[in-house]
């Protein structure tokens, strides 16, 4: 049976984007078939994430019209042949959609791929609400300060009530992913603990990303971090995280960026 993951929060710049290519990449490389979309209409990163921007000919908003049929709006990963890309229009605006049309979209995307991840853009707005109507479940990204925590509690209130789950009297299940974290400076009280954050928004927890560089130089390469080195401390993070989801039981630690001397020099003659 398909899931449909929202990846969401209040605040821009956690990390959702990043989160989704990662999930989606972990996901597809167990031979599962993954879809990830992105709802950001106006802006489009996934397709960067994914170094798929060439390739993009229609996106969600001509698919929801009508204008092209889901198979030519779908980019199939040249990495990874079980994941593929819907990608968000760069020139239309968030009412170009609609709650019918993404519904459709999403039951067809249902039929066939076993995950399908939507990337939210950030706030409460128009295009984050129909992000998240038709999700089986939500992941919501938190870094660790009191602003972006505060607006992932708003994001929990609008799950709860603003859902074609939660208008059927269903409760949608939430896990929180940790983003960018540092246990050093959590530790001397410069960011929020995870206990902070676990007691304020009360859900479960999926998955800790530390900060690291390799998240930004992954990026760059238009590569999600769970294929440009597997092997670091947030690829580690995210390999979990989608195991997680996945139903398996994974200890939850803070992945470490320490390496040893074999290690480094061979990373850097794959680099």
């Amino acid at each position: 049976m398909s899931k449909v993951i929202v990846v969401t929060s209040g605040k821009g710049g956690v990390g959702k984007t990043t989160t989704t290519a990662a999930l989606g990449a972990a996901l597809a490389q167990t031979g599962q078939m993954v879809a990830v979309v992105d709802f950001d209409v106006g802006l489009r990163n996934l397709d960067l994430i994914l170094g798929a921007e060439r390739r993009v000919v229609y996106d969600l908003i001509n698919v929801v019209q009508g204008v092209a049929k889901l198979p030519q709006a779908l980019i199939r990963d040249k990495r990874i042949d079980t994941l593929s890309l819907l990608p968000a229009s760069q020139t239309r605006d968030k009412d170009a959609l609609t709650d019918e049309g993404v519904g459709r979209v999403i039951n067809e995307l249902r039929e066939r791929f076993d995950w399908v991840i939507c990337d939210s853009p950030a706030g409460i707005e128009r295009g984050a609400t129909l992000a998240m109507r038709h999700a089986d479940e939500a992941v919501i990204v938190a870094n660790p300060e009191v602003s972006s925590v505060r607006d992932s509690d708003r994001i929990i209130g609008l799950l709860d009530s603003k859902t074609v789950m939660a208008e059927a009297g269903k409760h949608m299940p939430k896990h929180l992913l940790v983003s960018r974290f540092d246990a050093a400076r959590a530790g001397r009280g410069e960011m929020l603990s995870i206990e902070d954050i676990l007691e304020i928004l009360s859900i479960p927890l999926l998955g800790i990303v530390p900060e690291s560089e390799e998240v930004l130089r992954a990026s760059n390469l238009g590569t999600p971090v769970t294929l440009a080195n597997p092997a670091t401390a947030p690829a580690r993070a995210y390999f979990d995280a989608a195991r997680r989801l996945n139903g398996e039981t994974v200890p939850m630690v803070v992945p470490s960026e320490k390496k040893s001397l074999l290690d480094k020099i061979f990373g850097r003659r794959a680099a």
